[in-house]
């Protein structure tokens, strides 16, 4: 069966300086949510056109399965480096088990703090990695991007709702557990002493220093003048639970939700931003039975949103026919996402 298409100019047809193309948001800005709702295309279409106007922008992917590099269709690195020849776009892909190695969650022991503390064998007498050890690698290296004088505004990619909800977590366990690190460690230095065992008081001042530097982190999650935490899902019954769920635990952290966006919506992207309709092929809900099915299912759970996050600055940004990728897609996404 053949289907009559209207013809569109093609994407590379976009005159991006056309569009509207400027950046609302705090100095941190981080994206969050379920697993394939749309984060990293959220993150790189903010960094880009923050970028655009000017600013010093850092965009970084905490998320273990990166796509930020296929996004933006170049080469992420893993540490800060400038991606963009016109603008001041910066970009990195945390690795955690490459983080691992360094710093106060990559000691001797392959990522566990007590065996640096304590020797392998007193630390973990079965081997392995400490439980969550990625987690506080990563967030030990987005401790020093944020605090990067580099850059005036950080775009944060951040992982599944799981595992940017553990992150959260990390700062009241690590809080806890290195103070109680600490103080074993001066209870029992003597002890370790008489097994030729060298107290290392530069371990201990890493760990403090560390402990410091998540309170810090703790600060600036939870004001809402300086991070603004975006909660993207889609137009569906289970995204919208889980969103609400994610809501809730934020919530428990102290931490605000500025931002909602309802990514992927059916609806006419000219609704949405001021952008030339020839650039897009729209949803039909007239004579397209499939595409009015699917609308129901959304105005269902756009309608539940409403409810769920009222207060809230909720955005929608529709379903494009291309998959977006590259730079020209990201500056239409970042039209939407100013409106």
């Amino acid at each position: 069966m053949e289907i009559d298409v209207e013809p569109v100019e093609s994407i590379d047809d976009v005159d991006t300086e056309t569009l509207p193309s400027s950046v609302d948001a705090a100095e941190y800005v981080l994206y969050g949510g379920k697993g394939g709702v749309g984060k990293t295309t959220m993150a790189a279409a903010t960094a880009l056109a923050s970028a655009g106007n000017g600013t010093e922008t850092l965009v970084v992917s905490t998320d273990p399965a990166h796509s930020l590099s296929d996004t933006l269709e170049t080469t992420i690195p893993e540490e800060p480096a400038r991606i963009h020849d016109e603008i001041p776009l910066y970009g990195a892909e945390i690795d955690p088990e490459a983080a691992l190695k360094d710093g106060p969650f990559g000691m001797d022991g392959g990522g566990n703090p007590l065996a640096g503390m304590l020797g392998d064998e007193v630390a973990d007498p079965l081997g392995g990695s400490m439980p969550g050890a990625d987690e506080a690698a990563a967030i030990r290296l987005l401790l020093e991007y944020l605090d990067d004088p580099r850059f005036e505004r950080v775009v944060v990619d951040t992982a599944p709702t799981g595992h940017t909800l553990r992150l959260l977590e990390l700062p009241e366990m690590l809080d806890s557990m290195m103070g109680k690190l600490v103080t074993f460690r001066e209870r029992m230095s003597g002890m370790l002493d008489m097994f030729g065992d060298e107290p290392k008081e530069e371990e201990i001042d890493s760990l403090q220093e560390f402990s410091a530097r998540i309170e810090r982190l703790r600060g600036l999650l939870r004001d809402p003048e300086l991070t603004d935490f975006r909660l993207v899902m889609v137009p569906e019954e289970l995204s919208v639970r889980e969103s609400e769920r994610m809501l809730d635990r934020l919530d428990e952290f102290g931490v605000p939700v500025g931002t909602v966006i309802v990514n992927r919506v059916m609806q006419e992207p000219t609704e949405v931003a001021e952008l030339d309709p020839d650039w897009f092929v729209a949803p039909n809900h007239t004579d397209c039975e499939f595409c009015s099915r699917r609308w129901e299912v959304q105005q269902r759970a756009l309608s539940r949103s409403q409810d769920i996050f009222r207060g809230h600055n909720v955005r929608r940004m529709p379903l494009l026919a291309e998959e977006v990728r590259g730079e020209k897609l990201l500056r239409v996404v970042a039209a939407c996402l100013a409106e």
